[in-house]
């Protein structure tokens, strides 16, 4: 007798623990469901309107989270398949048709997204470098998209690397003073930006007289013109996009272009970045340079 008691207690106390889960279940579900209906209802197809920042035929969303069946998200910013041969290095445009060009170019411009990146700091030295690097850059007739190397060389900050580069273009010690920067102990002129710009300016043209491309010439940039050479003549190939490089450097000039979309249309790739206005104290002679 006792034992059924037992039993009758136990089936009731599962009973009312059974009932209170399914009320507690609907109250959550009622409580969310009005809410998932409305994000699911943001996943429909979209309008889109075209980028007037110089993108050709890219096309940006009306939001961070839409999709239809022709477009692809990249951060924020939605494409048609044959936008990514728009894109240029120094007017170099990438092979049109050549899908692993294509998705070389999507993975540079993935990596260097916001939400791979998680920073403002580019767009902060850009802002600060570029008033000095481009003036110089049109002075010497080298392209506008070179002041992109210093962002994608020095990155995050200016340390010194590995192999001893140091300062913004990251000249080798042996190659800053050749091309007339001083170099020793008591002083490192690669970390002045006018003087190591002008001396990028001096081996960027003289690479250009070798390899007469641009997109070539950022190549040798990053693994040095013997290499380089050595590869054309190796495939008998001139052309960077279709030339088979190391790692590094076939995704060097990639990066560039990604670096130059980000900063030109920041709001694209997810960046908040807004640009400040910053007012530069210059000695007549240049030497000496300050931001405010």
């Amino acid at each position: 007798m006792e034992k059924r008691k037992m039993i009758k207690k136990h089936l009731v106390t599962c009973s009312v623990m059974a009932v209170t889960m399914i009320i507690s279940r609907l109250l959550i579900f009622w409580t969310v469901l009005p809410e998932a209906v409305t994000e699911i209802s943001r996943f429909k197809p979209v309008s889109v309107a075209e980028s007037t920042a110089g993108h050709g035929s890219f096309n940006v969303l009306n939001g961070s989270n839409y999709y239809d069946s022709k477009r692809v998200r990249v951060g924020f910013i939605a494409h048609k398949n044959n936008s990514i041969d728009s894109l240029n290095f120094a007017d170099e445009k990438l092979p049109k048709h050549d899908e692993k060009s294509r998705g070389k170019m999507k993975r540079s411009l993935r990596l260097h997204n916001f939400s791979k990146v998680q920073s403002n700091i580019l767009h902060q030295k850009a802002e600060k470098m570029f008033p000095i690097i481009e003036p110089i850059l049109k002075a010497n007739g080298i392209p506008d998209d070179f002041k992109y190397i210093p962002l994608v060389e020095s990155g995050f900050g200016e340390g010194r690397s590995s192999r001893g580069a140091y300062g913004a273009w990251q000249f080798m010690p042996g190659t800053a003073r050749t091309y007339g920067l001083k170099v020793n102990k008591n002083r490192d002129e690669r970390l002045n930006l006018r003087k190591s710009t002008i001396a990028a300016c001096k081996y960027l043209r003289e690479l250009h007289s070798e390899f007469k491309s641009w997109a070539m010439v950022a190549a040798a940039y990053n693994t040095g013109s013997p290499n380089l050479a050595r590869l054309m003549r190796k495939q008998c190939q001139c052309n960077y996009f279709k030339i088979k490089m190391n790692t590094e450097t076939g995704a060097y000039v990639y990066n560039l272009i990604a670096m130059k979309e980000i900063i030109n249309d920041p709001k694209l790739y997810g960046y908040t970045y807004q640009k400040p206005v910053y007012g530069v104290n210059t000695e007549i002679n240049g030497e000496v340079l300050a931001f405010n």
